[in-house]
């Protein structure tokens, strides 16, 4: 019998993809918003540039 079917998962805040737990994550799965190091950082870049993804004002 497999155990993978039965990890939690969450959704990534940056690209809205579905993610599972993982082992490197078991002390901090509460604190996890990210699927991936690329993923946080797109993020933090993003919040630091306004006109990014800005559409707005086109």
């Amino acid at each position: 019998m497999h155990k993978k079917p039965f990890l939690p998962s969450k959704v990534c805040m940056t690209c809205n993809k579905p993610f599972n737990w993982r082992k490197k994550w078991q002390r901090n799965w509460d604190q996890v918003r990210y699927c991936s190091e690329r993923c946080r950082r797109q993020k933090e870049s993003n919040q630091t540039d306004p006109y990014v993804n800005d559409t707005k004002t086109m």
